[in-house]
């Protein structure tokens, strides 16, 4: 699988090296990550990446992706899918940021690239959730095209038909 290319940003497959990497390495203690990369989240992901890659090899395209940034290479956070297609074509996604990358339009411009490669790839829907507390994220979802679905005690769900 080839890196995906936006703008601004290289989203470049996740290897079990890479996870294996981030799962057992302090934040910022490579020289091509921020300084607060991997957050708790890429390390939940990369942990994920791995029982995937165990139990069914690699998973991709559906699998996970480092973020970077496309003028110096630097590792800024992550993003990725829950598994492949489910019984309806739909996939999941999820993602996060190192907080030093927050706020500048990275993840709405991640999530529009896993978007267009889950279409390419046949899927039928894109869903993801976030909770009711996390107004930026919400603000991702929507600006990638998913619509609030329904929502729970805990969580607000978001789908996009392809």
């Amino acid at each position: 699988m080839n890196d995906l290319l936006t703008g601004r940003l290289i989203i470049r497959p996740l290897t079990a090296a890479d996870a294996e990497t981030i799962v057992a390495d302090d934040a910022g203690s490579h020289p091509d990550w921020a300084p607060d990369y991997p957050a708790p989240g890429e390390r939940i992901g990369a942990r994920m990446f791995l029982k995937a890659c165990a139990a069914i090899g690699d998973p991709q395209p559906f699998g996970n992706y480092e973020i970077r940034l496309r003028e110096h290479g630097t590792a800024i956070g992550g993003i990725g899918f829950h598994g492949g297609p489910d019984e309806n074509g739909a996939v999941e996604v999820g993602y996060g940021l190192a907080e030093s990358a927050r706020g500048q339009g990275y993840a709405r411009e991640a999530l529009a690239a896993v978007v267009e490669l889950a279409r390419t790839h046949g899927a039928a829907a894109v869903l993801a959730d976030t909770t009711h507390d996390n107004v930026p994220s919400q603000r991702v979802l929507l600006a990638a095209g998913l619509e609030l679905v329904r929502q729970d005690d805990e969580l607000q769900y978001y789908r996009l038909a392809l």
